[in-house]
């Protein structure tokens, strides 16, 4: 099968990661953190927000299954492309929304997919969402992999995660 990748910031990537681990046709969707100048590094370093990365997404998924427009929909419905480094109480870069492209194909359909966000109306606010090159992914640690599904009842996960898995049709 054709397998294809995008890496996704759009705030926390615990929210991100358990959307896209319910969706068909995608075979993993891995946290980490991309978009920075600081080699190899680490959760704590990366929300203190001097490292310059974001809490990213990396999603593989089946492209004669699902086509990257598709998986584009999906993360302009899972977060808010129009909030500058935030999304709801989580403030700063680190939690800025963007996409990393792999090539000229791929930044063509994520350009195209924002023009249709912005055709819709859906957003009064412009979209702040940033298309740039593919760089490192660095995953994050191993208790980052598939936290909601193992935290059900933390905090976090039932009052942030759980609603947007809801409001999705993913729960």
């Amino acid at each position: 099968m054709n397998h294809e990748s995008i890496v996704l910031a759009g705030g926390c990537f615990w929210c991100i990661e358990a959307v896209f681990q319910r969706i068909d046709g995608v075979v993993s969707a891995t946290s980490g953190y991309m978009g920075g100048h600081v080699v190899d590094p680490d959760y704590q370093s990366v929300c203190g927000g001097e490292t310059g990365h974001a809490e990213v997404v990396k999603v593989v998924f089946y492209a004669d299954q699902i086509s990257l427009s598709q998986i584009l929909q999906v993360f302009w419905l899972a977060h808010d492309p129009t909030t500058l480094n935030r999304q709801g109480a989580d403030v700063g870069t680190q939690y800025r929304s963007a996409v990393f492209f792999d090539g000229p194909e791929q930044e063509q359909v994520i350009k195209e997919s924002i023009d249709q966000l912005v055709a819709s109306g859906k957003y009064k606010g412009p979209i702040v969402t940033q298309v740039v090159p593919l760089d490192v992914f660095y995953p994050a640690e191993t208790y980052h992999e598939n936290y909601y599904s193992l935290n059900p009842n933390q905090g976090y996960c039932a009052y942030v995660i759980q609603p947007k898995l809801d409001k999705l049709g993913l729960l």
